[in-house]
Order: C-alpha cells, then sequence, then structure tokens
C-alpha cells in the first residue's frame, strides 16, 4: 500500500491549499485535506456544516507537483483528470482552481452585495426561500433582513382562508410588506425582498422605495430551466399553484426580467443564482454572495 508523504508535507499541502482559498474569496469555512493510502482528499467545508468533495491529489515526490483527480458525484469516485494545459500534474493551487470551475458556486470569487435594497426576482419554485433559508442559516443576513410576501400573508391571515388570496388581502400584504422594508432601510440596514417580481409593475414599487431612502438595488435573478423549475415544484408539494401557473410566471419572467432591462428600471447590479442546472446547492449558491 502507498505510503502517505512525510507530515511537514501534510501540513503544508493543508497551508497552500486554505491560503489560496482565502485569496480566492471563497465564502467557505475552510479545505480540508484527509490522506489515505498515499493520497490527498480535499473538500471544501461550507456554512451550514455541508462538506463537499473537490478532488484527490497524488504526491508525486515533489511538493510542487500533485497528480490530479477529479471528484465526481455521479459515482461518488475521483476519476484522473488533466489540468489546464493538458499536464496531468501541477501545484495544488493549480488543482484547487481547477476544481473550483468544475463547481460552480464553491471556490468562484464571492459577490459583495451592498447595504441596500435586495430584490429577488423569480418564478415560485424557483429556489428563492431555499436560498433566503441558507443565507440566514449561514449568518450572512439577520433573520428579520428577509422580507417574504408569503410569510407576511401567512402571519395576517394563516394558510387556510379564502380571503388571503383576494385583492384586498394582496394589498395588506404588500403594504405591511413596504413597511418593514422601510424601517431596515431607514436603520441603514439591508432589506431583502423575497417574492416573485417577475413584473415591472412588481420591481416599480421596489425600486421607489429605494429612491426614496438613496440606497442601491441588487438584483438577484433566479432563472432555473423550465424542466428544472417544474421538478422543483413536483417535489416542494405545493398546492396553491398549478404546473401551468409555475410555466406562465417563467415566461412573463423570461420576456419582462432580462439583465439589461432591471437595469434600465433601476437596478444598481443585477446577478444570476446558481441552481440545480449548475449542480449547486442552496447553501453553495448563497455562499458565492457576502452582504455587507
Amino acid at each position: 500500500m502507498p505510503k502517505n508523504p512525510p507530515e511537514s508535507v501534510q501540513q503544508q499541502l493543508r497551508r497552500r491549499l486554505n491560503r489560496h482559498a482565502r485569496a480566492c474569496r471563497p465564502l467557505v469555512d475552510a479545505v480540508t485535506v484527509n490522506f489515505r493510502a498515499g493520497f490527498a482528499y480535499v473538500a471544501a467545508e461550507l456554512p451550514g456544516h455541508e462538506s463537499l468533495p473537490l478532488c484527490r491529489l497524488r504526491f508525486t515526490g515533489e511538493p510542487h507537483a500533485w497528480g490530479f483527480a477529479l471528484y465526481r458525484a455521479d459515482n461518488d469516485g475521483y476519476r484522473d483528470t488533466f489540468l489546464p494545459g493538458g499536464r496531468p500534474a501541477g501545484s495544488p493551487e493549480e488543482a484547487l482552481d481547477c476544481a473550483g470551475r468544475l463547481h460552480p458556486g464553491v471556490l468562484l470569487p464571492v459577490v459583495q452585495v451592498p447595504a441596500g435594497l435586495v430584490v429577488l426576482v423569480g418564478p415560485p419554485a424557483s429556489g428563492k426561500t431555499s436560498f433566503v433559508r441558507a443565507l440566514v442559516e449561514g449568518r450572512q443576513i439577520a433573520t428579520e433582513a428577509a422580507v417574504s410576501s408569503d410569510e407576511i400573508r401567512a402571519e395576517l391571515f394563516g394558510t387556510s382562508s379564502a380571503h388571503a388570496t383576494s385583492d384586498a388581502a394582496d394589498a395588506e400584504v404588500f403594504k405591511e410588506r413596504d413597511r418593514r422594508i422601510d424601517a431596515r432601510l431607514a436603520s441603514g440596514r439591508t432589506a431583502v425582498a423575497e417574492s416573485t417580481n417577475v413584473t415591472p409593475q412588481a420591481r416599480a414599487r421596489l425600486v421607489d422605495i429605494a429612491r426614496r431612502f438613496d440606497v442601491p438595488v441588487t438584483v438577484l435573478r433566479f432563472a432555473p430551466d423550465v424542466s428544472d423549475l417544474l421538478q422543483q415544484y413536483t417535489e416542494r408539494g405545493r398546492t396553491d399553484l398549478t404546473a401551468e401557473d409555475v410555466r406562465t410566471y417563467a415566461d412573463v419572467m423570461a420576456q419582462q426580467a432580462r439583465t439589461d432591462q432591471l437595469l434600465s428600471e433601476g437596478a444598481t447590479a443585477v446577478h444570476d443564482v446558481p441552481g440545480r442546472r449548475q449542480a449547486t446547492s442552496p447553501t453553495q449558491a448563497a455562499a458565492r454572495f457576502s452582504f455587507a
């Protein structure tokens, strides 16, 4: 059985990988390295106590040359992979960069979101609530920073009231939502508006609030493929919407929530949030963003 490299080499590898990860600004707790039978198994420790295997390194006898094998989730194993340039071995930093590019949302640079209004835009079942929950669990935003129209509706009317879906109820829900956003922005704190916001009319109301307080508007777009969206809808077992409703929301977003349109409406910045299509979990997606 192959022997592990000397302890000094093991410690040097851990230091190099963590130092490089910090320089790439990933929102991860640490890069861990475990040695078995001559191989170094590298994983990213994410907020929420989630561990993501990245790659396996093989010591060649030189501290700057490690054989590279990429982790494959489809068979829970590792496959020898050439590094950029066609080389089968390279530095630990090159290996980490390569694994990061093949795992969107983990080792890419973190998007810095300034204090102000954050507007989530996406159809139902696109992952907005799971994303916000991951932000809260990772302590990236305070619980009260997230202002959800669905949660306000449940607070005001419960989950089974017929009145909850009337025009009068909508007016009350969004009046309360706006009040909560006003209160946070007035005190210089970030507010995250969690609702579909796929139409210009819905977004205009929020942009007007931000303008009153002269704060930036950051839009986070959730735009999964329709097939992924419908699968997520089915998995979540929602009874308040039909699959056709979800399709309609997706169509409206495709037509009326393009990046260029959002910027023309007053958004300071627009960022797409990765999801199932990019093999990115809500926790991994949340790790792409840092909130002031």
